[in-house]
């Protein structure tokens, strides 16, 4: 298998239905999404690269905690260990921001050991990587490609309530930018602690836009609070 290169369609799955309740089916397959609904609950097995030994993960550790959860396709793959390793070289980072980190892929435990030893650039990995062996977990975040086997590149960010607040889902070929995330992070856990709302692009110490006590007077009115030039600053 070869699942960082080339990009191939995913296969519709016919079913024996007429073709309203087909049309229906489909729609709601296309508009599914993690954002605003709770963190499936699931128990799985799971490698511990700091500690070096097998443990098991749940979505119950995750309670009342920021948390991310990032799917990856497989181990022993090209971008994928990339990936891994940029979200372990901000691991202090994330731990200073009080974010949980959860790599998962469709691989065992033994395989996750293996992989981490044998890569060179996962050399030192303090995250835990959980084996979704039977793929259920990657079904229930809806990134599970059936007819492979795998999951696509997702990464589903929680808040302490347990509700996802971001989401990221891309094909195999490219890596996702984990400077990118920080600062999404950073702007979800600034507008949850102010009730402000954060504009493109924002990052600490850049404006944001004070909905919680001016919404009136703002609205229809944005670029009288802000402009272009501020946003892409």
């Amino acid at each position: 298998m070869s699942c960082d290169t080339g990009i191939k369609p995913r296969k519709t799955v016919k079913i024996d239905q007429n073709p309203a309740q087909q049309f229906s089916q489909e729609k709601k397959a296309m508009s599914s999404t993690m954002v605003r609904r709770e963190m499936p609950e699931f128990t799985m097995e799971a490698y511990d690269a700091k500690t070096g030994h097998f443990t098991k993960v749940s979505s119950a550790d995750y309670k009342g905690k920021w948390a991310v959860v990032c799917f990856y396709p497989a181990d022993f793959t090209f971008v994928c260990p990339t990936e891994i390793a940029a979200m372990n070289a901000k691991y202090d980072v994330f731990q200073e921001m009080g974010v949980e980190i959860l790599a998962v892929s469709v691989d065992s435990k033994f395989s996750h050991k293996r992989f981490v030893e044998t890569e060179p650039i996962l050399k030192g990995l303090q995250l835990t990587i959980g084996a979704d062996t039977t793929q259920e977990v990657s079904e229930m975040f809806g990134v599970l490609i059936e007819e492979e086997g795998v999951a696509l590149r997702g990464r589903f960010l929680f808040n302490p309530d347990g509700i996802c607040v971001a989401q990221e889902v891309q094909a195999d070929s490219v890596g996702r930018n984990v400077h990118e995330f920080i600062r999404q992070v950073e702007a979800w856990q600034h507008a949850t602690k102010t009730g402000e709302v954060c504009p493109a692009g924002w990052r600490p110490g850049k404006k944001t836009l004070p909905v919680n006590t001016d919404a009136e007077k703002m609205t229809g009115r944005v670029g009288d609070y802000i402009t272009i030039e501020e946003i892409m600053s």
